[in-house]
């Protein structure tokens, strides 16, 4: 029997679910995704982390695609990348909403 491939889609969901995987990236997009507009602030005085440490947050948010930045000096402006988030609900939405075998014994 031959093994299957992950998909594109079990890929990006992956993806997404590691740029997920520490609450201060889960805060930073909670508090980009009530903005109106990119945000233009520190997040360092928002959020309790060092500056050095938010940055390496905000690089793995934006390599995920779920963030986006534009450098405008002295500033950065952060926003979410709209389409990537449609995208990371829809991959989230359709594995949490599988339904589980309830024929099967547990564990």
């Amino acid at each position: 029997m031959a093994k299957e491939k992950l998909t594109k889609e079990q890929e990006q969901l992956a993806r997404f679910a590691k740029a997920l995987g520490h609450p201060i990236r889960v805060a930073i997009l909670q508090m980009l995704a009530k903005q109106t507009c990119c945000y233009h602030g520190d997040m360092s005085e928002v959020l309790p982390v060092a500056k050095s440490t938010l940055s390496q947050h905000l690089k793995e948010l934006k390599e995920a695609g779920l963030i986006q930045g534009k450098i405008n000096p002295p500033m950065v402006l952060y926003c979410i990348n709209k389409k990537n988030w449609v995208l990371a609900k829809s991959l989230f939405d359709s594995l949490l909403t599988e339904e589980v075998n309830s024929d099967k014994k547990t564990c």
